[in-house]
């Protein structure tokens, strides 16, 4: 059940009602220093992202699910599953029929998507270029309703919500496909960028008209 407004902190309803669309929560959530977890590792919910001002992108993901759950938004998590473990988890919504995504990454090619993917396959095709870095491939993808969660508190625990990652985990996957040819083709220009460039990341790929404008250039 979508929660009232008095469950909320007062700051935490300012930014609910501030925030009432898809692309103004990607905005929020752009101006937050990512989460490096340098000390330990977190899986905080929306109430410590506001009290904190930090998120990383799963964090960041159940932030848009509470704040866009008030404007009738299910509550969906897209997960982008990695060859080397380290997924990517977004908000996933739909508009007109066309899927979209709300995410904040480490990585300018990896936030949300403007509501323009007639189906999820081509929306996780979007993020196949972009996703690859030094170990990283997508090769599967599982969307999870966050409501199937039942009375567990993934929206204001005070505390890590660990069942949330192993809940993404144990899903089952769809598989998704990437040649190794374009794969080596995409490694190893990522490879020289770094290598030229090794503080920024990059910009160069051609599906840009299609990212959610104003994702942050220097996110790391």
């Amino acid at each position: 059940m979508t929660p009232t407004y008095d469950v909320f902190t007062a700051k935490e309803w300012e930014i609910v009602c501030q925030h009432r669309t898809p692309y103004q929560v990607q905005q929020f959530l752009n101006k937050l220093p990512y989460n490096h977890e340098r000390s330990q590792q977190t899986l905080h919910t929306f109430r410590w992202v506001v009290k904190h001002g930090t998120a990383h992108c799963l964090e960041a993901a159940l932030s848009a699910a509470v704040i866009l759950e008030q404007q009738g938004y299910p509550t969906l998590l897209l997960d982008l599953e990695s060859q080397d473990h380290l997924d990517h988890v977004l908000f996933l919504y739909r508009k007109n029929g066309r899927w979209g995504t709300v995410a904040r990454s480490r990585d300018p090619g990896l936030h949300g998507r403007k509501p323009v993917f007639s189906t999820l396959r081509d929306l996780v095709e979007s993020y196949a270029d972009p996703f690859i870095d030094f170990s990283g491939r997508i090769i599967g993808f599982a969307v999870c309703n966050l409501a199937d969660l039942g009375h567990y508190d993934w929206r204001l625990s005070e505390r890590n919500v660990w069942k949330v990652e192993r809940f993404l985990i144990d899903m089952p996957h769809r598989r998704f496909h990437m040649s190794n040819k374009r794969y080596r083709y995409w490694h190893k220009r990522y490879l020289n960028y770094r290598k030229r460039y090794p503080h920024r990341k990059p910009l160069y790929y051609p599906n840009r008209l299609c990212w959610t404008p104003g994702y942050p250039k220097n996110p790391i």
